[in-house]
C-alpha cells in the first residue's frame, strides 16, 4: 500500500524556521519525483516545491530563496526546509507523489499526483 506521512509542522514565529518531513512507503521512492503542496485557510491548493527523481528542483516564486526541498532515497523521506517564515506561509502542507516540472504556478487538481499524504499544519504567528 502506498503511504505518505508528513510530520514536522507546528507553530513558528515570523522569521523562524521549520523542517517538514514526508515518510514514503509501499513504492520505489527513488523512482518518483515528489512535490510539496499547501492550502492556506480559505484558499485553494498551491504547489510549493518539487524535486525530480534525479534531484532537479523547482520552487514557486513566493518561497524561492527561503524554502529548500530535498530527499534522502536511502530513508525514503522527502524534506522541506522552511526559513524566514512569513504569516502568509500558514497552511496545511501536503506531500504528493509526482514531479511538477519547472513551473509550479496554475491550478492544482487532486488528480495531478498519484498519492497524497494527510497533511501537516504550519502556523506562522507572533
Amino acid at each position: 500500500e502506498v503511504q505518505l506521512v508528513e510530520s514536522g509542522g507546528g507553530l513558528a514565529q515570523p522569521g523562524g524556521s521549520l523542517t517538514l518531513s514526508c515518510a514514503a512507503s509501499g513504492f520505489p521512492f527513488s523512482d518518483y519525483g515528489m512535490t510539496w503542496v499547501r492550502q492556506a485557510p480559505g484558499k485553494g491548493l498551491e504547489r510549493v516545491a518539487s524535486i525530480g527523481n534525479r534531484g532537479t528542483t523547482a520552487y514557486v516564486d513566493s518561497v524561492e530563496g527561503r524554502f529548500t526541498i530535498s530527499r534522502d532515497n536511502a530513508k525514503n523521506t522527502l524534506y522541506l526546509q522552511m526559513n524566514s517564515l512569513k504569516t502568509e506561509d500558514t497552511a496545511v502542507y501536503y506531500c504528493a507523489r509526482g514531479w511538477s516540472g519547472k513551473r509550479l504556478g496554475g491550478p492544482v487538481s487532486l488528480t495531478d499526483y498519484t498519492a497524497w499524504g494527510p497533511g501537516t499544519q504550519v502556523t506562522v504567528s507572533s
